[in-house]
């Protein structure tokens, strides 16, 4: 099993964060098995494509949500990481535990 569930939503609030938001995050190990997917569809052209991160961020965005992780993007790079059997993947992460 790759992921701990897999996920076709969001079940947490819109983080509201932008792009820059996001990188000012320092990117941190997480276990693959304990990400829970927002979304069921991989877009196989994503995955395979070489240029994939050209335009968006090298690290997957990852939001805890009352003791989840849930990964709000970067589906593909995570799936290149268990391609590659690694356990790990660096990603930033947000907490959302500490609004509600």
């Amino acid at each position: 099993m790759v992921f701990k569930r897999v996920g076709t939503d969001r079940p947490y609030p819109d983080p509201g964060l932008a792009q820059r938001d996001w990188a000012r995050l320092p990117p941190c190990q997480v276990r693959l098995d304990t990400l829970v997917t927002t979304k069921a569809i991989l877009h196989l052209e994503q995955l395979l494509a070489r240029d994939s991160t050209f335009f968006g961020d090298l690290f997957p965005h990852v939001i805890r949500w009352r003791g989840e992780l849930y990964l709000e993007d970067g589906l593909h790079r995570v799936l290149r990481a268990a391609l590659q059997q690694r356990e790990t993947v660096p990603a930033r992460v947000h907490s959302c535990d500490e609004w509600f």
